[in-house]
């Protein structure tokens, strides 16, 4: 069975149809790529995937299990995450906390504790501390911990997004245009990062992406959106040289 299955999936905007009949299987462990011009449909899908917009129609199952028309957060519990094109970090708390709010939805304490400060409180944040500097390793971003997210470098602030991401425990991290903004050094150290969460986080990973380079270089499938409907999918050696996709790329 698949991790996540996506069955002719659509969504209407007034007198817009925005996706038609979209399909996906993603099957655990994988690293997948939804590529296509701008305005294909491809933030579109991700919103409907985690929440942010209800299908008009068409179901997604993750584990086998219906998550179509739920909340977001109910989504981010049964065990999606993302990132988004503009980044979203909470600009004016530390990087530390970032990282922390992921944690909520796994370790908790009581309001009573926490208003007492009781031992159990204590105990927890510790916990929590320990874990988000853990994921800041992993980005190298521990020695920024006390510094306001707003004052991290680019580059940094998406490597924070991720790592926010991750400290919810996903199944499946969406990320949306990663490298979006990133110079060729960035991006190269992203596609390393990327495939290190990948193997040890044992994570399934979609991503949206417009650089061609970092595609090919790290997703093992793809399919194509234009105009909101799918125009190909499969192998990523063999899509990128299908004359439909390179038509549609050239005729953004």
């Amino acid at each position: 069975m698949a991790l996540l299955e996506v069955k002719n999936l659509g969504i209407q905007f007034g007198g817009l149809r925005a996706v038609d009949e979209f399909n996906l299987q993603i099957e655990k462990g994988a690293l997948y790529g939804l590529i296509g011009p701008n305005g294909a449909g491809k933030t579109t899908v991700f919103n409907m995937l985690t929440g942010v917009y209800k299908p008009t129609d068409g179901d997604i199952l993750l584990d086998g299990k219906s998550i179509a028309g739920k909340s977001q957060i109910d989504i981010n519990k049964m065990g999606i995450a993302r990132t988004f094109q503009n980044i979203r970090l909470f600009r004016q708390m530390s990087v530390l906390d970032n990282v922390k709010v992921g944690l909520h939805n796994q370790i908790r304490y009581s309001t009573v504790a926490g208003i007492l400060k009781l031992p159990s409180y204590f105990k927890k944040e510790k916990l929590m501390n320990e874990k988000a500097i853990a994921l800041l390793k992993v980005f190298d971003l521990q020695d920024e911990a006390e510094v306001l997210a707003s004052n991290l470098p680019y580059g940094k602030q998406r490597k924070l997004e991720i790592a926010r991401a991750l400290a919810t425990n996903p199944k499946l991290l969406l990320l949306d245009e990663p490298a979006a903004g990133m110079n060729p050094n960035e991006t190269a150290e992203l596609m390393d990062t990327i495939r290190y969460v990948r193997k040890e986080f044992d994570m399934t990973i979609l991503l949206i992406e417009h650089d061609m380079r970092l595609v090919s270089g790290i997703c093992e499938e793809l399919t194509v959106l234009n105009f909101g409907k799918v125009l190909t999918h499969g192998k990523t050696s063999e899509v990128l040289q299908n004359p439909e996709v390179i038509t549609a790329y050239l005729g953004e």
